[in-house]
């Protein structure tokens, strides 16, 4: 079992994804009465570009909160990054048009999108190198949990408060949330010794009964060169490995914010009523939560590269079976199923990032690879609004499943890391299921 720290750590970075979940669908909640708000007047389409326009700034964030991080520091990005978005929740609460709450949307992504390639590296250094597959899925549990309970609360407040009620909800847990992270949540000893800040690292050692012998050999040489993790991941023996996680990451992302983003609105027009069709989003969260919770220890035994790709093709599967008409305990089971497997294959694949690449450059790596993978949600939503409006049907489902096949193959061709590096411990997988050598 984990220690305290790192049960803190987990539980108040779990708390503060759940926070950026909440963000991430609340959206797709409110889509519908955005559809039928007659001062806005919005179509499909415009409604999908909408929803680019946060996961576009998601994708300028994790480029560039990623990367920053491992110059500024973790704790500090966390803390900046769940407080600009939540601020952002409040603007466009008070949104008075379209265009306002576009501009709300960008700024609230960049946030957003530093925040994940932020916490997932403390939680993976504190929880320790053989639960690094576990502690990252645990995690993101909280951006599913999220996920139910914007569902359950739009279930309960949309008929009753309107759309900027549900924004009001997202905004107002950081004010308790910020002291806690002030109060509790340590520095990563990695960042601190890899950036030569020796005391500070074993002052924060000591407080917290962190191994500081170990984390020197994950770390090895201090190093003041800034652009060291980027020459690392685009460097000889990761190149390959780094642009097939890209395009890994931007089918993840495109399916995560794609079809989650319009699964409510594709379920309503399939004949379903607003209620139900709400219901396809706690259910399919319900199945995330569920395959997160299972996949951890799984993919830490199968191996995290063979287990994402595993997952995506699977995934892939079922969300083709949802556009299949089929009594409705089937339909709900393959829901589940798709959440299951669809939404977990990218925490494992950025649960693979912490074997694959060495300790000091891994905000950097998962940075780059979900900030490129936000290309995906940018196309993501987008691509769903062109189909509503295009009445393409049941092809939605199976445009979308095609992603996840794509997923699968990349993962499945991605070569594993280089046996040996200076600058890192390895941990006792590659992610492959191999061991490693010392």
């Amino acid at each position: 079992m984990p220690n305290r720290i790192a049960r803190t750590v987990l539980a108040l970075c779990w708390i503060v994804v759940l926070l950026e979940g909440f963000d991430l669908f609340v959206y797709s909640t409110v889509i519908p009465d955005l559809l039928d708000d007659p001062e806005w007047q919005l179509t499909a389409s415009e409604a999908g570009r909408i929803g680019s326009y946060a996961t576009f700034g998601m994708l300028i964030g994790s480029l560039t909160i990623g990367t920053l991080t491992d110059w500024f520091g973790r704790r500090r990005t966390i803390m900046a990054c769940a407080t600009w978005f939540s601020v952002l929740m409040a603007f466009c609460a008070v949104a008075p048009n379209p265009t306002v709450f576009s501009v709300g949307r960008f700024l609230a992504g960049l946030g957003l999108g530093g925040l994940i390639p932020t916490a997932m590296p403390l939680v993976m250094e504190y929880i320790g190198e053989r639960r690094r597959g576990a502690g990252a899925t645990w995690m993101m549990t909280g951006y599913h949990v999220g996920g139910l309970v914007v569902a359950a609360l739009a279930i309960a407040v949309l008929p009753a408060f309107g759309w900027r009620a549900m924004f009001w909800a997202g905004a107002i847990p950081i004010v308790v949330m910020l002291p806690l992270l002030w109060r509790y949540l340590p520095e990563s000893v990695d960042f601190l010794l890899a950036r030569g800040r020796d005391d500070e690292a074993a002052e924060v050692a000591r407080r917290h009964d962190v191994d500081l012998d170990a984390a020197r050999n994950r770390i090895g040489a201090a190093t003041p060169d800034r652009s060291a993790a980027l020459r690392t991941i685009f460097g000889r023996g990761y190149l390959a490995a780094t642009l097939l996680f890209f395009v890994a990451s931007f089918c993840g992302l495109l399916l995560v914010y794609g079809f989650g983003t319009w699964l409510p609105q594709l379920m309503r027009d399939s004949g379903y009523g607003l209620g139900s069709a709400l219901s396809f989003l706690v259910i399919t969260n319900v199945g995330a939560v569920a395959g997160l919770l299972l996949t951890g220890p799984i993919a830490d035994r199968l191996g995290t590269k063979r287990a994402s790709a595993i997952w995506f093709l699977t995934g892939a599967v079922f969300v083709g079976l949802i556009s299949i008409r089929m009594p409705s305990v089937l339909i709900y089971l393959a829901a589940a199923l798709a959440g299951f497997f669809l939404f977990t294959a990218q925490v494992v694949l950025y649960a693979h990032v912490g074997y694959h690449y060495p300790s000091a450059t891994h905000a950097t790596a998962l940075g780059w690879i979900a900030g490129v993978g936000r290309i995906g949600s940018v196309v993501g939503p987008t691509l769903g609004g062109v189909l509503l409006d295009a009445d393409a049907g049941v092809w939605s489902f199976y445009v979308f499943a095609l992603a996840g096949l794509l997923g699968a193959v990349a993962m499945w061709l991605a070569p594993r890391a280089p046996l040996a590096q200076a600058t890192s411990c390895w941990p006792v997988s590659d992610g492959t299921g191999s061991p490693k050598p010392a």
